[in-house]
């Protein structure tokens, strides 16, 4: 998958207008690798979890810790039908920073995964502290109707320009609900405790979008010879299904407990 990353990468910072994208030997390599495996060849018993964030309680002020921790590990399986739901597929880490002293060289993978979009593309994040308002979905329909005749006469999108700040988030509200209603409160209840959840994570399919373009960080603007690949819309290279939103809900009786993920 790194591999296939690099390939396209480079391929795509050289080529001009009328060129052949592939070289004859990336093909090859392209195509050995879109072929797969046969099952029969593929291991059998338990994978490494992929490393998804780690956060510094110094760098996210907002983010509620347990007392003795600062520090917050995001593992998961990379397998779309592991990632939604609440299952030891998905983890959080809650740790000690100081704790951590035996730093990995290699960390390790699994043999093979499910799908090449939930690999994360290392980033170095700078979190940034924004003011967002709650989705259409958290709202009375009386409220949203005149914010609906607000946005008439300011000319905003209270859904793409105020709402739900689009890109990876730690806390903040939830992202909003795009493709079903909102489930039944319970059903985001911590399976350990049944004590509520609330926001933990947001993990999208890319920082903005044409909605959503307002929130765009200074400086991430797009350069009119850069090339469409990978694109500074999303830099981690994570699509989550065909395009949405994985949010982490973190349990507010005891951080530890496995997070619940619903796609929204």
């Amino acid at each position: 998958m790194r591999t296939l990353r690099r390939i396209l990468t480079k391929a795509w910072r050289r080529q001009k207008p009328g060129d052949v994208l592939l070289t004859e030997e990336e093909r090859t390599v392209v195509e050995r690798i879109h072929t797969g495996h046969a099952p029969r060849l593929l291991p059998t018993g338990s994978h490494p979890l992929i490393s998804v964030a780690q956060l510094y309680a110094r760098d996210v002020p907002d983010m509620t810790c347990p007392q003795d921790a600062d520090l917050l590990q995001v593992l998961w399986c990379p397998f779309d039908d592991a990632v939604e739901g609440c299952s030891e597929a998905v983890q959080v880490r809650w740790r000690r920073a100081a704790d951590v002293t035996d730093i990995l060289v290699a960390v390790p993978e699994p043999a093979y995964i499910g799908n090449d979009d939930l690999i994360p593309t290392p980033c170095v994040v700078h979190p940034e502290q924004v003011l967002e308002y709650p989705s259409a979905d958290e709202l009375e329909e009386e409220l949203w109707r005149r914010l609906y005749r607000w946005e008439d006469e300011i000319g905003l999108s209270y859904r793409g320009d105020l709402s739900g700040a689009p890109g990876w988030k730690v806390g903040g509200w939830a992202a909003p609900f795009t493709f079903r209603e909102p489930d039944e409160e319970d059903e985001r209840r911590c399976p350990n405790c049944q004590a509520p959840t609330s926001p933990l994570l947001t993990v999208p399919s890319g920082e903005w979008d044409g909605e959503s373009g307002s929130w765009r960080p200074a400086g991430d603007e797009p350069e009119a010879d850069a090339p469409p690949y990978p694109g500074n819309v999303n830099p981690t290279q994570v699509t989550v299904s065909r395009g949405y939103t994985l949010q982490f809900y973190g349990c507010t009786g005891d951080p530890r407990h496995l997070p619940v993920t619903v796609v929204q």
